[in-house]
């Protein structure tokens, strides 16, 4: 299997860790409120976009081509990982969740969405740290 290197989603995971700490000193009108809320909702798209990436290279142990992985889209991928027990159907669930909400920010920008997005971030983190542990336990 080719190794897989998380360095880059640990990175952007600790960012993401690092900005939900910090917004939480801030009001809401505050600017620096926004700035971190910028932050967040960036890290979540970016540690989205690399799971299904990394997870996508897991999975190739379990096809009988590479062919046949590539095809997969990103909830596919998701579903496969349920389904050869790397994640939880729980975590599965999640993570399509938060394609979802990734998609609605990737049209819409707006405030209230954004902050749809804040409720997730602690359990996000949590499932990313967990994704970590799968990407890392591959490479054994």
């Amino acid at each position: 299997m080719k190794q897989i290197d998380t360095t880059y989603i640990k990175k952007c995971n600790q960012a993401l860790q690092k900005a939900n700490l910090e917004i939480k000193k801030y009001s809401q009108d505050d600017f620096m409120y926004e700035m971190y809320r910028s932050a967040i909702i960036k890290e979540f798209e970016i540690i989205l976009e690399q799971s299904g990436k990394l997870l996508k290279k897991v999975l190739r142990a379990y096809f009988h081509s590479n062919k046949a992985v590539d095809k997969l889209l990103f909830k596919d991928i998701f579903r496969e990982a349920g389904l050869h027990s790397l994640l939880s159907i729980d975590e599965v669930e999640r993570w399509l969740i938060y394609r979802d909400n990734r998609n609605s920010t990737a049209h819409d920008y707006g405030v209230n969405l954004a902050d749809e997005i804040l409720v997730l971030i602690e359990q996000f983190i949590k499932d990313v740290d967990r994704l970590i542990e799968v990407l890392d336990a591959s490479k054994r």
